[in-house]
């Protein structure tokens, strides 16, 4: 099973479910199938409880379900009971995938720990409730907080609860948009909150693409979240702000290939030293434009630059200029010092 840690130059990228599994069992399994297949790090769930959470006056955010008259219906269609969630955390586990899931109420805190999940991501709209965040901290386990909602004093005192416990954790820039504009993603909060908090940083992204994760992994993020969806025609409130999975392999890709490119700086010299080859390949060479015979002094009119760049380069070319042929050349033959007389 991965272990979720704050490397530098190492970016841990997690695939949001959330409720794209719509209430299936067998989706939401799987959804662990397909992140897990792309090279993903780590699934991320939301564990709603209905009846914990929400009462029938929830207004819906976008009305967008045929067969729920209300959210809190919604929310208890949404619902896996604890086996169903073991067998989900054991089937992340089998897939070397970390097990992640937002919790919105006591009872899914305890439900949760009762999986042993390493961390706990705090989902935007709950940064402001003390109650349930007071019961996560005293886990006393890793924290991923969400700031699509919080003004940066809210985020300042949760920082200060949780340092003072002693807590690990990464503050993700994220705008509660879905889907999220570019002129809202905030890329730019990156490294200040890196400044502010002096703490592992990262993006939790709602533009439904991969743009702004892989502009993230460029700042050096630890975390980049992503929804995630099997395709953009599937049903559900966030499918617009997701990704689907074959995007989500490319964005693995790309985060990976830009971590390789950091891992090894390149010195210029040594790199102009490398390409040898390649630049004789590429340059190209004083030669004879037509056939010349012996005696011919050197006019522009007699020599051409023709690849490869193998012998008297152009820069070259004026110091030819006036200079007496040795011997006939055909065209194409190249140029050298021994077939020209002495410069003056």
């Amino acid at each position: 099973m991965p272990k979720l840690e704050f490397k530098i130059g190492k970016t841990f990228i997690i695939g949001e479910i959330a409720q794209a599994h719509d209430g299936s069992l067998g989706l939401a399994h799987a959804y662990i199938d397909a992140i897990a297949a792309v090279g993903a790090d780590a699934v991320k769930f939301q564990t709603h409880i209905a009846e914990a959470e929400s009462t029938p006056a929830e207004t819906w955010r976008v009305k967008f379900s045929l067969q729920d008259e209300t959210r809190y219906d919604y929310w208890k269609r949404m619902e896996f009971t604890e086996e169903q969630w073991i067998g989900l955390k054991k089937h992340c586990d089998e897939k070397d995938l970390l097990f992640l899931s937002s919790a919105f109420s006591f009872e899914a805190v305890d439900l949760l720990s009762k999986l042993g999940m390493q961390a706990w991501k705090i989902a935007s709209g709950e940064t402001t409730n003390s109650p349930l965040l007071d019961k996560i901290i005293e886990t006393k386990k890793t924290i991923l907080l969400s700031t699509g909602m919080s003004s940066i004093d809210e985020i300042d005192t949760l920082v200060g609860k949780i340092r003072l416990n002693n807590i690990t954790f990464a503050v993700l820039q994220c705008t509660s948009a879905y889907p999220c504009p570019p002129e809202k993603i905030g890329l730019n909060l990156i490294p200040y909150f890196r400044d502010r908090y002096n703490c592992a940083v990262g993006i939790s992204d709602h533009s439904g693409t991969i743009y702004p994760g892989l502009a993230a992994a460029t700042l050096g993020v630890e975390i980049i979240e992503v929804h995630v969806t099997l395709s953009k025609e599937m049903f559900g409130p966030d499918v617009p702000a997701s990704i689907t999975t074959s995007e989500l392999k490319q964005l693995v890709e790309g985060v990976r290939f830009n971590e390789k490119m950091n891992l090894y700086p390149v010195d210029k010299d040594v790199l102009f030293k490398d390409m040898g080859k390649m630049r004789d390949l590429f340059n190209k060479s004083i030669v004879a434009k037509t056939n010349l015979t012996a005696g011919t002094v050197m006019k522009e009119k007699h020599l051409a630059l023709k690849k490869p760049g193998t012998g008297i380069p152009p820069a070259r070319l004026p110091e030819l200029l006036g200079r007496r042929l040795l011997v006939n050349l055909n065209k194409n033959d190249f140029l050298s010092e021994e077939v020209l007389e002495g410069a003056d």
